[in-house]
Protein backbone atom coordinates (compact mmCIF):
# COMPACT_ATOMS: atom_id res chain seq x y z
CA UNK A 1 0.00 0.00 0.00
CA UNK A 2 1.52 3.32 -1.03
CA UNK A 3 2.17 6.19 1.42
CA UNK A 4 -0.75 8.10 -0.14
CA UNK A 5 -3.11 5.16 0.31
CA UNK A 6 -2.08 4.82 3.94
CA UNK A 7 -2.74 8.51 4.61
CA UNK A 8 -6.16 8.24 2.98
CA UNK A 9 -6.85 5.05 4.93
CA UNK A 10 -6.09 6.51 8.36
CA UNK A 11 -8.03 9.71 7.62
CA UNK A 12 -11.07 7.87 6.30
CA UNK A 13 -11.03 5.29 9.05
CA UNK A 14 -10.84 7.88 11.80
CA UNK A 15 -13.32 10.39 10.39
CA UNK A 16 -15.33 9.36 7.37
CA UNK A 17 -15.88 5.67 7.95
CA UNK A 18 -16.95 5.74 11.58
CA UNK A 19 -20.55 4.50 11.73
CA UNK A 20 -23.10 6.33 13.80
CA UNK A 21 -24.20 4.67 17.02
CA UNK A 22 -27.29 2.62 16.39
CA UNK A 23 -26.52 2.27 12.68
CA UNK A 24 -26.38 -1.55 12.82
CA UNK A 25 -29.74 -3.22 13.17
CA UNK A 26 -28.08 -6.60 13.79
CA UNK A 27 -26.23 -5.51 16.93
CA UNK A 28 -27.08 -7.83 19.82
CA UNK A 29 -27.30 -6.18 23.19
CA UNK A 30 -25.41 -7.45 26.19
CA UNK A 31 -24.50 -6.91 29.82
CA UNK A 32 -23.37 -3.34 30.45
CA UNK A 33 -25.14 -1.71 27.51
CA UNK A 34 -27.02 1.46 28.43
CA UNK A 35 -30.41 1.76 26.72
CA UNK A 36 -32.89 4.59 26.24
CA UNK A 37 -36.45 3.41 25.74
CA UNK A 38 -39.36 5.65 24.83
CA UNK A 39 -43.03 4.97 24.12
CA UNK A 40 -44.73 7.39 21.74
CA UNK A 41 -47.21 9.61 23.56
CA UNK A 42 -46.14 8.26 26.98
CA UNK A 43 -43.32 10.49 28.29
CA UNK A 44 -43.66 9.03 31.80
CA UNK A 45 -42.43 5.70 30.45
CA UNK A 46 -39.16 7.08 29.07
CA UNK A 47 -36.47 4.92 30.67
CA UNK A 48 -32.67 4.91 30.73
CA UNK A 49 -31.45 1.52 31.90
CA UNK A 50 -28.28 -0.56 31.93
CA UNK A 51 -28.52 -4.23 31.01
CA UNK A 52 -27.72 -6.09 34.23
CA UNK A 53 -25.61 -9.19 34.85
CA UNK A 54 -28.73 -11.29 34.41
CA UNK A 55 -29.19 -9.83 30.91
CA UNK A 56 -32.34 -7.90 31.86
CA UNK A 57 -33.60 -4.39 32.52
CA UNK A 58 -36.55 -3.25 34.60
CA UNK A 59 -39.22 -1.36 32.66
CA UNK A 60 -42.23 0.47 34.16
CA UNK A 61 -45.50 -1.50 34.34
CA UNK A 62 -44.06 -4.77 32.98
CA UNK A 63 -41.06 -5.41 35.24
CA UNK A 64 -37.97 -7.31 34.12
CA UNK A 65 -37.36 -7.72 30.41
CA UNK A 66 -34.53 -9.96 29.20
CA UNK A 67 -32.72 -8.17 26.37
CA UNK A 68 -29.21 -9.67 26.31
CA UNK A 69 -28.65 -11.48 23.03
CA UNK A 70 -31.44 -9.65 21.19
CA UNK A 71 -31.30 -6.79 18.69
CA UNK A 72 -32.78 -3.36 19.50
CA UNK A 73 -35.65 -4.10 17.07
CA UNK A 74 -36.43 -7.35 18.88
CA UNK A 75 -36.31 -5.51 22.20
CA UNK A 76 -38.81 -2.94 20.91
CA UNK A 77 -41.15 -5.71 19.80
CA UNK A 78 -40.91 -7.55 23.13
CA UNK A 79 -41.64 -4.45 25.24
CA UNK A 80 -44.52 -3.39 22.98
CA UNK A 81 -46.03 -6.89 23.12
CA UNK A 82 -45.93 -6.99 26.91
CA UNK A 83 -47.37 -3.48 27.28
CA UNK A 84 -50.21 -4.44 24.97
CA UNK A 85 -50.78 -7.90 26.45
CA UNK A 86 -50.92 -6.44 29.96
CA UNK A 87 -53.61 -4.03 28.88
CA UNK A 88 -51.50 -0.98 29.71
CA UNK A 89 -51.31 0.63 26.25
CA UNK A 90 -53.21 -0.16 23.07
CA UNK A 91 -50.84 -0.64 20.10
CA UNK A 92 -47.79 1.00 21.72
CA UNK A 93 -45.00 2.36 19.54
CA UNK A 94 -41.71 1.62 21.32
CA UNK A 95 -38.30 3.03 20.41
CA UNK A 96 -35.14 1.46 21.87
CA UNK A 97 -31.67 2.93 21.32
CA UNK A 98 -28.30 1.85 22.67
CA UNK A 99 -26.75 5.06 24.02
CA UNK A 100 -23.60 3.43 25.43
CA UNK A 101 -22.13 0.15 24.36
CA UNK A 102 -20.46 -2.22 26.79
CA UNK A 103 -16.69 -2.38 26.60
CA UNK A 104 -15.68 -4.82 23.88
CA UNK A 105 -12.14 -6.17 23.87
CA UNK A 106 -10.52 -6.26 20.43
CA UNK A 107 -6.91 -7.25 19.70
CA UNK A 108 -4.82 -5.88 16.83
CA UNK A 109 -1.63 -7.77 16.07
CA UNK A 110 1.18 -7.60 13.56
CA UNK A 111 2.33 -4.74 11.39
CA UNK A 112 0.54 -1.76 12.93
CA UNK A 113 1.98 1.23 14.76
CA UNK A 114 0.40 0.39 18.13
CA UNK A 115 -0.38 -3.33 18.40
CA UNK A 116 -2.31 -4.44 21.46
CA UNK A 117 -5.76 -4.78 22.98
CA UNK A 118 -8.37 -2.05 22.67
CA UNK A 119 -11.68 -1.44 24.41
CA UNK A 120 -14.56 -0.35 22.18
CA UNK A 121 -17.68 1.29 23.55
CA UNK A 122 -19.54 1.72 20.28
CA UNK A 123 -20.17 -0.16 17.08
CA UNK A 124 -16.88 -0.27 15.20
CA UNK A 125 -15.60 -1.68 11.96
CA UNK A 126 -12.25 -2.97 10.79
CA UNK A 127 -11.09 0.48 9.63
CA UNK A 128 -12.01 2.04 12.99
CA UNK A 129 -9.97 -0.51 14.91
CA UNK A 130 -6.96 -0.18 12.61
CA UNK A 131 -7.11 3.59 13.09
CA UNK A 132 -7.04 3.07 16.88
CA UNK A 133 -3.91 0.98 16.36
CA UNK A 134 -2.26 3.86 14.50
CA UNK A 135 -2.69 2.42 11.02
CA UNK A 136 -0.68 -0.13 9.05
CA UNK A 137 3.10 0.35 8.98
CA UNK A 138 5.11 0.61 5.78
CA UNK A 139 5.80 -3.09 5.37
CA UNK A 140 2.30 -4.21 6.35
CA UNK A 141 0.19 -6.23 3.93
CA UNK A 142 -2.67 -4.80 1.89
CA UNK A 143 -4.87 -7.63 3.19
CA UNK A 144 -5.63 -8.12 6.89
CA UNK A 145 -7.10 -11.16 8.59
CA UNK A 146 -10.08 -10.98 10.94
CA UNK A 147 -10.09 -13.92 13.36
CA UNK A 148 -13.38 -14.66 15.13
CA UNK A 149 -14.18 -17.54 17.45
CA UNK A 150 -17.64 -18.99 16.90
CA UNK A 151 -18.97 -22.10 18.62
CA UNK A 152 -15.46 -22.86 19.80
CA UNK A 153 -13.96 -22.72 16.31
CA UNK A 154 -11.77 -20.00 14.82
CA UNK A 155 -13.07 -18.41 11.61
CA UNK A 156 -10.57 -16.55 9.41
CA UNK A 157 -11.66 -13.79 7.03
CA UNK A 158 -9.27 -11.92 4.74
CA UNK A 159 -10.16 -8.27 4.12
CA UNK A 160 -8.68 -6.31 1.22
CA UNK A 161 -7.85 -2.84 2.55
CA UNK A 162 -7.42 -1.24 -0.86
CA UNK A 163 -10.77 -2.61 -2.04
CA UNK A 164 -12.47 -0.93 0.95
CA UNK A 165 -12.02 2.42 -0.74
CA UNK A 166 -13.20 1.30 -4.16
CA UNK A 167 -16.88 1.73 -5.19
CA UNK A 168 -18.93 -0.79 -3.23
CA UNK A 169 -15.98 -1.69 -1.03
CA UNK A 170 -17.67 -0.50 2.16
CA UNK A 171 -19.62 -3.77 2.20
CA UNK A 172 -16.43 -5.63 3.16
CA UNK A 173 -15.65 -3.23 6.02
CA UNK A 174 -16.89 -5.73 8.58
CA UNK A 175 -18.18 -4.84 12.02
CA UNK A 176 -15.92 -6.20 14.75
CA UNK A 177 -17.27 -8.08 17.73
CA UNK A 178 -16.08 -8.69 21.27
CA UNK A 179 -13.08 -11.02 21.27
CA UNK A 180 -12.17 -10.48 17.61
CA UNK A 181 -8.52 -10.42 16.56
CA UNK A 182 -7.23 -8.44 13.59
CA UNK A 183 -3.85 -9.55 12.31
CA UNK A 184 -1.81 -7.52 9.84
CA UNK A 185 0.91 -9.69 8.29
CA UNK A 186 4.09 -8.47 6.68
CA UNK A 187 3.69 -7.60 3.02
CA UNK A 188 4.93 -10.37 0.68
CA UNK A 189 8.42 -9.81 -0.69
CA UNK A 190 10.40 -10.70 -3.79
CA UNK A 191 14.14 -10.76 -4.36
CA UNK A 192 16.25 -9.60 -7.28
CA UNK A 193 19.95 -10.05 -7.86
CA UNK A 194 22.52 -10.20 -10.62
CA UNK A 195 23.09 -7.32 -13.02
CA UNK A 196 20.72 -4.75 -11.47
CA UNK A 197 21.53 -1.40 -9.88
CA UNK A 198 20.08 -2.22 -6.44
CA UNK A 199 19.91 -5.97 -5.77
CA UNK A 200 18.03 -7.04 -2.66
CA UNK A 201 14.57 -7.70 -1.19
CA UNK A 202 11.58 -5.57 -2.16
CA UNK A 203 7.91 -5.26 -1.30
CA UNK A 204 5.73 -7.18 -3.74
CA UNK A 205 3.00 -4.86 -4.97
CA UNK A 206 -0.27 -6.19 -6.31
CA UNK A 207 -0.15 -7.53 -9.88
CA UNK A 208 3.50 -6.58 -10.22
CA UNK A 209 5.19 -7.57 -13.48
CA UNK A 210 8.80 -8.52 -14.04
CA UNK A 211 9.55 -5.18 -15.73
CA UNK A 212 8.11 -3.33 -12.70
CA UNK A 213 10.25 -5.47 -10.42
CA UNK A 214 13.31 -4.53 -12.47
CA UNK A 215 12.50 -0.85 -12.04
CA UNK A 216 12.35 -1.28 -8.26
CA UNK A 217 15.82 -2.75 -8.47
CA UNK A 218 17.02 0.38 -10.25
CA UNK A 219 17.00 -1.20 -13.68
CA UNK A 220 19.51 -3.37 -15.49
CA UNK A 221 23.19 -2.37 -15.30
CA UNK A 222 25.23 -1.57 -18.38
CA UNK A 223 26.61 -5.11 -18.23
CA UNK A 224 23.20 -6.75 -17.85
CA UNK A 225 20.52 -7.80 -20.33
CA UNK A 226 16.76 -8.11 -20.20
CA UNK A 227 16.97 -11.24 -22.34
CA UNK A 228 17.02 -14.57 -20.57
CA UNK A 229 15.85 -13.36 -17.16
CA UNK A 230 15.26 -16.29 -14.81
CA UNK A 231 12.91 -16.68 -11.85
CA UNK A 232 13.53 -19.11 -9.02
CA UNK A 233 10.13 -20.15 -7.64
CA UNK A 234 8.93 -22.86 -5.29
CA UNK A 235 6.21 -25.15 -6.60
CA UNK A 236 3.24 -26.47 -4.60
CA UNK A 237 5.50 -29.09 -2.97
CA UNK A 238 8.11 -26.53 -1.97
CA UNK A 239 10.65 -27.59 -4.58
CA UNK A 240 12.64 -24.72 -6.09
CA UNK A 241 12.32 -24.43 -9.87
CA UNK A 242 14.15 -22.24 -12.35
CA UNK A 243 11.78 -20.69 -14.88
CA UNK A 244 12.25 -18.66 -18.03
CA UNK A 245 10.22 -15.46 -17.86
CA UNK A 246 9.03 -12.54 -19.96
CA UNK A 247 8.95 -8.90 -18.91
CA UNK A 248 5.13 -8.89 -18.78
CA UNK A 249 4.90 -11.98 -16.52
CA UNK A 250 3.63 -11.51 -12.98
CA UNK A 251 5.91 -11.87 -9.98
CA UNK A 252 4.84 -14.16 -7.14
CA UNK A 253 5.52 -14.02 -3.43
CA UNK A 254 9.12 -15.00 -2.56
CA UNK A 255 10.19 -15.13 -6.21
CA UNK A 256 13.91 -14.68 -6.83
CA UNK A 257 14.62 -12.83 -10.08
CA UNK A 258 18.04 -13.26 -11.64
CA UNK A 259 19.35 -10.87 -14.31
CA UNK A 260 22.35 -12.29 -16.10
CA UNK A 261 25.30 -10.55 -17.65
CA UNK A 262 25.15 -9.79 -21.37
CA UNK A 263 27.50 -11.84 -23.53
CA UNK A 264 27.94 -8.99 -26.03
Amino acid sequence: MSRLWRSVFVFCAAILCAPAIGADNDYRMGTGDVLRITVYGQPDLTTDARVGENGSITFPLIGDVKLAGTTPAQGETEIAKRLSKGGFILEPFVSLNVVQYRGQQISVLGRVNRPGQFTLEKISRVTDVLALAGGVVGDGADTVTLVRTKDGKADYRDIDLIALFQPGGEASNERVLDGDIINVARQPMFYIYGEVQRPGAFRLERDMSVVQALSMGGGVTARGTQRGIKILRRDAKGVMQQLDTQLADLVNKDDVIYVKESLF
